[in-house]
C-alpha cells in the first residue's frame, strides 16, 4: 500500500510494466509518494482546477495531484511504455485523468482543459527550459495558466528566480518575473530519483501577475534581452549593437548606461529600453 491511495507503490508498478528510465527521454522518476503529494500542495488548492501534467512517467506526480483534489488532470506522456501503469491510475480516479500519448511541445493542451487552468510537472530535462519560455511569452496576457509548479535542475531554477548583479540572471529572470512572481519552494537531491541525475533539483513556483510590472512591447523585450545576454560579457553597446544604430542613445534615454553589462540592468531598466527601441 502507498502513502497517498491504494495504488501499488511506484517502484512495483515499474517493476511491473518495465519502465526503466531512458535518458533520451530526460527522464528521471520520483518515486516517494509523499514528495509527489507535497510537491502536488505546492500548486496550491487544486479541487476547482484542471491540471496540465508533462511527462508523467509512471505517474508518482499523477497520484499526487489526484489524490490532492485536481478536479482533472491532463498528462502528456511521449513514452507509451507508461501508458498502461497511467491507465490504472485513470481506473483508480475514474473521469479525472485524460492521458494523451506525445511529444508536448507539438500538442495544444487547451481543447482537453476548462479554466481554472494550473501546470504542475517533473519537467523532462531536455524540454524544459522550452516549455518554460513558451508559457511565459504567449501573445496575449494574462496566460492560459494561473501557476506553474515545475521541477527543474537547481542551477535552471536559480536561473529562473535570480537577481540583477548575479551570474545565474538571464534572459529566463527577466521573462518570469517580468509578467510573474516565482519563487523556488522545494529542494531535491540527486538521490530522491531513479535513476539519481548528476545534479540537484528544484520545484519552481510561478504565479501569473494580471498584467505586467512595466510597460514593454513583449517581442521587443524578448529580443533585447536574448540580444544583451548572449554576449554577456561584453558591453551592452557592443551586444545591442545590432538592436538599433542609435544604441548607445537609446541606452542612455533609458537610464542605462553603454557601458554596462546585461546582468547589471534590473528588469526596469530592460523594460524601458524595450521602450525605447520599440519607437524605431
Amino acid at each position: 500500500m502507498s502513502a497517498i491511495d491504494d495504488l501499488p507503490p511506484l517502484r512495483e508498478v515499474i517493476a511491473t510494466h518495465g519502465l526503466s528510465a531512458r535518458k533520451a527521454l530526460g527522464q528521471n522518476f520520483l518515486l516517494d509518494l509523499n514528495l509527489t503529494a507535497k510537491i502536488a500542495r505546492q500548486a496550491g488548492e487544486l479541487s476547482g482546477s484542471d491540471v496540465l501534467e508533462i511527462g508523467p512517467g509512471p505517474g508518482g506526480l499523477t497520484r499526487g495531484l489526484l489524490s490532492e483534489g485536481a478536479r482533472k488532470v491532463l498528462a502528456i506522456e511521449k513514452d507509451a511504455r507508461c501508458l498502461p501503469a497511467l491507465a490504472e491510475i485513470g481506473d483508480r480516479y475514474p473521469g479525472r485523468l485524460q492521458v494523451i500519448e506525445g511529444d508536448a511541445l507539438d500538442i495544444d493542451p487547451l481543447a482537453h482543459l476548462t479554466p481554472p487552468i494550473r501546470v504542475a510537472a517533473n519537467l523532462p530535462y531536455n524540454v524544459g527550459t522550452e516549455l518554460l519560455v513558451r508559457w511565459l511569452t504567449p501573445p496575449t496576457w494574462p496566460p492560459f495558466w494561473q501557476s506553474l509548479t515545475l521541477m527543474f535542475q537547481r542551477e535552471v531554477a536559480e536561473r529562473i528566480v535570480a537577481q540583477p548583479g548575479s551570474k545565474a540572471y538571464g534572459r529566463l529572470a527577466v521573462l518570469a518575473q517580468w509578467r510573474a512572481d516565482a519563487r523556488i519552494v522545494m529542494s531535491l537531491p540527486p538521490g530522491a530519483f531513479t535513476p539519481p541525475p548528476k545534479v540537484s533539483s528544484a520545484v519552481v513556483h510561478i504565479t501569473a501577475l494580471p498584467k505586467p510590472r512595466f510597460e514593454a512591447d513583449a517581442s521587443v523585450l524578448s529580443r533585447v534581452v536574448a540580444a544583451a545576454f548572449n554576449q554577456r560579457r561584453k558591453m551592452l553597446r557592443a551586444a545591442l549593437k545590432g538592436t538599433a544604430t542609435d544604441i548607445e542613445d537609446r541606452l542612455r534615454a533609458a537610464g542605462i548606461k553603454p557601458t554596462d553589462r546585461a546582468e547589471q540592468v534590473p528588469l526596469e531598466g530592460f523594460c524601458a529600453l524595450a521602450r525605447e527601441v520599440a519607437k524605431g
